[in-house]
């Protein structure tokens, strides 16, 4: 087992070497061509927002649930006798032309408890498939539902729409319709809004991703209709409410009683006789009353025939509406969208007052962006306020805040790389990657920041010094947060369409934002710092250089050599530049370094003014005495009134 330890010891330092012998020439070489390398990056950072802005988007990954569902849709109208033949002709079809089928099952009508009504030319039709290993008419999902669409179109007079059980149920749930996109067309009048909707259709129709497409039917249903003639019903004397009474009572039944049975009460219903009351032509020949006593047929005052009535009246928010449902295959919905309103906007010529709107998974898809809007910039800002604390200094937090546009490059590229639009699961994911690849740039900055306490004056070597011993742990963060989630990223399991985006992103990010925080970190840090040299050399050269340039001149004029010994006769310090002088002069002056302190004391003093207090955090589990267990979180703040903090502060300036 030692054994085992050493070898594994001596395999981890000949690769740190062999990163720190590639590391430390190529960051000397950056810091040298500074503009070049944050040139590099702006431009790594522009191309991926317009890879974003080109990218598909979708509310979710499709889930493969591995069962197919598809709705049988029969013409308006279709008695409950004619769907269960039809349905029972499909299901015979694909048992016996697919293998891979193990159970089909149809679904007609309203069950017991109507959650889902349905009328009875409408029928869903549940595949249970085997597992895909087993399948052998097609290799894929999408294959093996065009073959399917393609046997089951024999049947005359019905239309197919294929999706999945589980996201059949989701769809209907969320929006009310059960197809992917709902385009949702708004009005008065039905019949205007059945022929836009029709239009529609045959506009968007062929669009690449339109898997299948149905118009929502709002009329064309068939109903006997009867048309009163007035001026035979005057010439009769017979008034319409007397006839509609007789053909109700004889089609539909009229009370005639109630019927006492013990404590029970029922209704006495008078009708036709079933053989009497089953075509138009029972409705034409029904004999009604005339005043003198006399009998003649309806259809001698009435005009009675078949006439399409309207089938069904949607209404969102006390508005009509019909909609064009699709299904999308192959395709992003964001995108599509955006395709079909493009045609729409060129093509379609709506009356005043009617409207379209995109429902289905597209709303979903607009209301979880719209709320990733508020929650990043919400989850950035903290991440910012952050850093501010750990590091007391806003230039320094913005040179790590950096880290977020540099671990977002990869995130969209390896989106990119392996076709997947954006979705909420990628979102999620890079919240989760803007906090792995800020601690890796807070990594840096706090070693710098300790060794520029230690001493270390020289910024190329605080640079190389911090850098090569922070190494080590920036790679181990990135690694062992890749190495979790690489599984995520390659499975092929049930659920795995909503890990993949989120692992890919994470993945994708840490490796572009760990090799740029190796590199632009430094360089950063070197612009911030030698820009803060220089107004302190400027402030110092107008306040004390000319002393000092003095001071060196006259050495010079004395013969004397330009070194800086002391009382212990330590090795003299040989000063070759104005620069050095300065530099040394400045760290060794007593009064210089008292001033420093008197400044770093009202600094902190300042910053002392605004003192809220410590936060209280308290949590509780299982407190109360309840079958459940309870779980509680509380969070405390306390505050003074603002002008505390502003008459703390006023106190604390230096005057």
């Amino acid at each position: 087992m030692a054994r085992l330890e050493k070898k594994l010891e001596k395999l981890s330092e000949w690769m740190l070497s062999g990163i720190y012998r590639v590391y430390q020439p190529t960051l000397r070489k950056a810091l040298d061509i500074r503009k070049t390398v944050l040139i590099i990056a702006i431009l790594l950072f522009g191309s991926s927002v317009w890879v974003f802005q080109n990218m598909g988007a979708e509310f979710m990954p499709q889930l493969d649930e591995g069962d197919i569902a598809f709705h049988a849709i029969l013409k308006p109208g279709s008695s409950l006798k004619e769907t269960i033949a039809t349905t029972t002709r499909i299901e015979k079809i694909l048992k016996d032309n697919f293998p891979e089928v193990r159970k089909v099952a149809s679904r007609i009508g309203v069950a017991e408890v109507p959650t889902d009504p349905m009328p009875f030319d409408f029928a869903d039709v549940f595949v249970i498939m085997a597992p895909k290993d087993e399948w052998v008419s097609a290799e894929n999902k999408d294959e093996l539902i065009a073959k399917m669409k393609e046997a089951v179109e024999v049947v005359p007079g019905v239309n197919y729409e294929f999706t999945q059980p589980i996201e059949l149920r989701f769809n209907e749930l969320l929006e009310g319709v059960r197809e992917d996109i709902a385009i949702k067309l708004y009005g008065e009048d039905i019949y205007v809004l059945a022929a836009k909707a029709a239009e529609v259709a045959k506009i968007i129709a062929g669009t690449q991703g339109i898997g299948d497409m149905r118009v929502e039917a709002t009329t064309g249903l068939p109903q006997m209709t009867i048309i009163y003639n007035r001026s035979k019903l005057a010439q009769y004397g017979l008034n319409i409410e007397d006839l509609n009474t007789v053909v109700q009572s004889a089609f539909a039944g009229g009370k005639a009683g109630v019927i006492f049975e013990g404590e029970k009460r029922f209704d006495l219903v008078v009708r036709l006789d079933e053989k009497h009351r089953k075509s138009i032509d029972d409705v034409k020949n029904l004999y009604v009353n005339l005043p003198d006593g006399n009998q003649l047929p309806l259809k001698e005052v009435a005009d009675v025939s078949y006439r399409p009535g309207p089938m069904q009246i949607s209404r969102d928010n006390t508005n009509r509406r019909v909609y064009v449902g699709i299904n999308v295959r192959g395709r992003d919905i964001k995108s599509l969208v955006g395709e079909i309103s493009r045609k729409l906007d060129d093509k379609l010529d709506l009356p005043p007052g009617y409207y379209i709107r995109y429902g289905g998974a597209f709303q979903n898809l607009e209301r979880a962006t719209k709320r990733l809007q508020l929650v990043v910039p919400v989850a950035l800002a903290l991440i910012f306020v952050l850093l501010y604390f750990a590091l007391s200094s806003i230039p320094q937090a913005v040179m790590i805040y950096m880290a977020v546009p540099m671990a977002a490059i990869g995130g969209v590229f390896s989106l990119w790389l392996r076709g997947m639009p954006f979705s909420i699961s990628a979102g999620v994911g890079f919240i989760v990657l803007f906090g792995v690849a800020v601690l890796n740039g807070l990594v840096l900055i706090s070693r710098f920041n300790r060794l520029k306490e230690k001493g270390v004056v020289d910024l190329h070597e605080r640079i190389l010094t911090g850098a090569r011993e922070r190494v080590r742990p920036v790679l181990l963060t990135a690694v062992a947060a890749i190495m979790g989630f690489l599984p995520m990223a390659i499975s092929r399991s049930a659920g795995a369409e909503v890990q993949r985006p989120l692992a890919t992103v994470v993945i994708g990010g840490l490796i572009t934002a760990t090799l740029l925080t190796l590199f632009v970190v430094p360089v950063l840090y070197y612009i911030v710092e030698k820009r803060k040299v220089k107004n302190r050399e400027r402030k110092s050269g107008k306040n004390g250089g000319g002393a000092a340039v003095i001071a060196v001149l006259a050495g010079l004029m004395l013969g004397l050599p330009a070194v800086e010994t002391n009382a212990q006769n330590e090795e003299p310090i040989v000063i070759t530049s104005l620069e050095q002088a300065l530099e040394i002069g400045l760290q060794r002056n007593g009064n210089v370094n008292i001033a420093r302190t008197r400044v770093e004391m009202e600094t902190q003093r300042k910053k002392a003014s605004f003192n809220p207090g410590k936060t209280d955090v308290g949590v509780q589990w299982g407190q109360y005495n309840s079958f459940e267990k309870d779980f509680a979180f509380d969070l405390n703040q306390q505050f003074e009134f603002p002008t505390v903090y502003g008459k703390q502060k006023n106190w604390a300036k230096p005057g």
